[in-house]
């Protein structure tokens, strides 16, 4: 460590929080990677997910409305992603020179981009932010944005004007309502007071945002409390948090140190969104539904929503009352309960228990309420779209044990051909839906950072100021992060999954107020 860092080094990460111990180990996993994830196939319908069958659901929407009437309930949503990402091809057309004639041929040259730019003028009015848009551009340029394509995309993108490009994707408008244009940030509180809403009104969400934009969701919220409040019978308590610059990570340069900036500055970087195991367990939670800000529909379209949300409540809830029966069982000496246990890991969770068949009943005991006593999430999966991003899979640990986990493709080696195989034969896609169980049969929260694979981490190539570097990402936030929790996955309608990705998503079905 002495040989890593100098006393100012010492002195800025003290300011960061961050402990060298933990800096000298991001620079050991930069340098000496772990290995992949080893996939030993996909998780598919009777083999690792499940599938609810209608005659079940009036029972778990039992469990769900019971928990939610005892204030159980609350929401966790990562928001602190920019929207520039949505209007990629616009704001190179911004930086372009080209008139809208040379984007229309472009276009039909098969230009993918160039045909984003003119599907997205086109499209102008039917645009959720239309009206501001034109408030912001004037008419002569909303009017004539063919004419005027370069003052349109200023308008829309920069300040001056709307800014789009620059603000949170959770305020952006995306659907129209009664009231008029509604962002994510609305759609989720709208969302909680139909899902999480306690019998008292009390109504909990949390959002992490960056910092420099928290102000503004703030002004946002109390600008349409009340009358949301009114309309949901909701009391909304609010909260949010930001990534805690001391989970940030330390770069390291191709020559396998540290990297320094052209001052002679450690540069860290944002560790991901797994950095933000530390806020959800901040909030003490019990039962937490885990979704991202940009999958949201408008009021027309809740329904299915609504409806697997409070399903998969029920299905975390029904296992969570058996889990903490037997764990009273086995901590109250019942001579059965363990034998009964490891049936139940078995089938509910395919847990590997041939071994502990043979352990003295001491042992077993201890063994099953290890393997029990966990954090438990159910997550909702989707039939595969081709949409980016991780799926559910078999995954054989370092000890040999399988596990259902949610895998991107970073972690695996899709250079041998087997597990580019496996990855290829995935049938079901992460859509980010989860519900989690965060307390003991004590009513106590779970440790989270007790069940993180350490060694899940994410390693990229990145720069800064023109250099190359290693970039380290923690174990992501519903991948290494809750590895070792009890996971089940449950299949739900692709109806339940609507993500902005890019503004002409804004233009599907699933976004609009009624058909077409």
């Amino acid at each position: 460590m002495a040989d890593l860092f100098t006393t100012a080094d010492l002195a800025t990460m003290a300011r960061l929080g961050i402990d060298p111990a933990e800096a000298s180990r991001h620079v050991t996993l930069l340098t000496n990677p772990p290995s992949p994830a080893r996939l030993a196939r996909p998780c598919t319908r009777g083999d690792g997910i499940e599938r609810i069958a209608e005659e079940r659901h009036r029972d778990l929407l039992s469990l769900f409305e019971e928990a939610a009437k005892a204030g159980r309930l609350s929401k966790f949503v990562p928001a602190s992603g920019a929207a520039s990402r949505m209007f990629q091809s616009l704001l190179k057309a911004l930086d372009d020179d080209a008139t809208w004639f040379d984007w229309n041929d472009r276009a039909a040259k098969g230009d993918a981009g160039a045909a984003e730019v003119v599907r997205f003028v086109e499209s102008l009015e039917r645009m959720p932010f239309a009206p501001e848009l034109r408030a912001a551009a004037g008419e002569d340029v909303f009017s004539d944005p063919r004419g005027r394509l370069r003052e349109l995309l200023a308008a829309t993108l920069q300040r001056p004007g709307l800014g789009l490009a620059s603000r949170p994707k959770g305020l952006v408008p995306f659907h129209v309502e009664e009231e008029g244009p509604r962002t994510p940030f609305e759609e989720h509180l709208v969302e909680s007071g139909l899902t999480v809403r306690a019998a008292s009104g009390r109504t909990c969400v949390h959002f992490t945002v960056a910092e420099e934009a928290r102000g503004e969701f703030e002004a946002l919220l109390e600008r349409h409390r009340d009358r949301l409040q009114r309309r949901l019978h909701a009391h909304f308590e609010v909260t949010f948090s930001v990534q805690e610059r001391s989970s940030d990570t330390l770069a390291v340069g191709l020559d396998g140190l540290p990297f320094r900036t052209a001052e002679g500055e450690l540069l860290f970087r944002p560790g991901g969104h797994g950095a933000l195991l530390g806020n959800l367990a901040g909030l003490g939670g019990d039962i937490v539904f885990v979704k991202n800000i940009d999958n949201v529909v408008p009021d027309a379209r809740k329904g299915p929503t609504l409806l697997w949300k409070k399903l998969l409540a029920g299905r975390l809830l029904e296992v969570e009352r058996r889990v903490r029966n037997l764990v009273t069982l086995l901590r109250a000496g019942d001579p059965t309960a363990a034998d009964e246990a490891l049936s139940y890991l078995r089938e509910t969770f395919a847990d590997a228990t041939a071994e502990a068949d043979a352990f003295p009943q001491e042992q077993r005991v201890a063994w099953v309420l290890a393997r029990l006593e966990r954090p438990l999430r159910v997550c909702g999966v989707v039939r595969n779209q081709g949409e980016p991003g991780g799926g559910p899979f078999w995954v054989r640990s370092r000890d040999g044990r399988l596990s259902r986990q949610i895998v991107e493709s970073a972690e695996v080696n899709l250079g041998d051909p087997a597990q580019k195989a496996i990855w290829a034969a995935g049938t079901h896609f992460n859509p980010v839906d989860l519900v989690l169980a965060l307390r003991d049969v004590s009513g106590c929260p779970w440790d989270l950072s007790r069940f993180v694979d350490e060694e899940a981490v994410f390693v990229s190539r990145k720069s800064h100021a023109g250099a190359e570097l290693l970039a380290l990402e923690r174990p992501g936030l519903w991948n290494g992060a809750m590895a070792y929790w009890n996971t089940l996955f449950v299949e739900v309608p692709i109806e339940t999954f609507a993500p902005v990705k890019s503004v002409l998503d804004l233009l599907r079905p699933e976004h609009r107020p009624g058909p077409g």
